[in-house]
């Protein structure tokens, strides 16, 4: 059964560890993830994009497939399904469809109506016992269409948001979707501590997880962030493994491939993605 990530946050925040999310996009890799959380024993949250949902015939048919994964792979540890930067009307879409966590991601409004539209937010979802998280200080890259300089959000702000009761809060701290530039100029520790002085006990959330040093993300995790998202580090390392099986030529004797065999290479690398993300993360052994 699909849970908040209220609970499985404030532990990983109180014992200093993150539970990463991982955005999904077909079935393969929703199964790699479901196996993998399960064999690692970890606690995951499940993102998906609302270009993702789309893709994969709207929000209903996701939740349904993941739902039945669930019970058919037998898992057991806490699993949220979680939409990634969400428009209000998208988090509408999917708080109806049964999503267990709904990300609004308000930080390209004026701040007045970023708060006004959280708010709002707020008393639905808490409603129904789903999670909500807010973001301050749009991340850098594009994500979905939403784009962003990575800039760092105003702690004040962030405090401003934190206090209407959401879940979690995702704050700009000089983190880029996708690859980073070699001229990049690392996190903004000084902000996320800050930031944590104002929202105390309340989770941050990172996001572009992919490419930022080992030693940033522990640092990280000790100034309050307890969700890393990760989705670009999946997609690479899936289509290098396709790419290696169809240069290699294993189609069916000139009838082209099966696509259960085409896909296996891309599942199996992004279990060990997401492995080693959650040994990072510190979140193995915590469900």
């Amino acid at each position: 059964m699909l849970v908040s990530a209220k609970e499985m946050l404030e532990k990983a925040k109180a014992g200093h560890y993150a539970v990463g999310q991982f955005n999904i996009n077909n079935l393969e890799w929703t199964k790699a993830i479901l196996q993998t959380a399960q064999e690692c024993n970890s606690p995951v949250i499940l993102g998906v994009s609302e270009g993702a949902g789309k893709y994969m015939c709207g929000y209903k048919t996701v939740v349904g497939m993941v739902n039945g994964m669930l019970e058919e792979l037998k898992i057991t540890v806490p699993v949220a399904l979680h939409l990634d930067h969400g428009s209000f009307e998208g988090c509408m879409k999917c708080i109806e469809a049964g999503f267990s966590s709904v990300m609004f991601d308000g930080s390209h409004y004026p701040i007045e109506e970023n708060v006004e539209k959280t708010k709002e937010l707020v008393g639905i979802t808490g409603e129904k016992g789903m999670s909500l998280e807010a973001e301050v200080g749009a991340i850098g890259g594009e994500e979905d269409g939403v784009v962003g300089s990575g800039e760092c959000a105003d702690p004040k702000e962030c405090k401003a948001i934190a206090d209407l009761g959401v879940t979690m809060l995702a704050a700009g701290i000089g983190n880029i979707h996708g690859k980073y530039p070699e001229n990049w100029a690392g996190l903004s520790f000084e902000t996320l501590d800050a930031i944590q002085q104002l929202t105390g006990e309340m989770p941050l959330v990172l996001h572009g997880g992919t490419g930022i040093p080992e030693d940033m993300i522990k640092k990280a995790i000790s100034l309050g962030v307890a969700k890393i998202n990760v989705n670009t580090e999946c997609q690479l390392s899936f289509a290098d493994a396709t790419r290696k099986y169809i240069e290699a030529g294993k189609d069916l004797e000139g009838k082209g491939f099966d696509p259960r065999k085409l896909l296996a290479p891309g599942a199996e690398a992004i279990k060990a993605t997401v492995k080693e993300k959650m040994e990072l993360f510190g979140s193995v052994g915590k469900a």
